[in-house]
């Protein structure tokens, strides 16, 4: 299944927001959405700060998933493998 995420970061001195739609397995979605959608919301932001060479005042001010969740303080805490 996919869910829909936009994350609104700031960086550079700018603030931007993105948004995408990201597949998730339906047996971990079921069990825990909120968390599951934190973990795709993560490595997406890890991939866009990559790509656009973040900066140290890089940061994440908003995460919501299918239009109104709020997953901003879970996706703060996820922690890399």
């Amino acid at each position: 299944m996919n869910i829909n995420i936009k994350v609104y970061l700031h960086s550079k001195g700018t603030k931007f927001l993105q948004g995408g739609s990201f597949p998730v397995l339906n047996s971990a979605y079921k069990k825990d959405p909120d968390w599951t959608a934190a973990i795709a919301a993560y490595e997406w932001i890890q991939q866009i700060k990559i790509k656009f060479a973040a900066s140290e005042d890089f940061q994440i001010d908003k995460v919501i998933y299918n239009e109104d969740i709020d997953i901003t303080e879970l996706v703060k805490n996820v922690k890399p493998n």
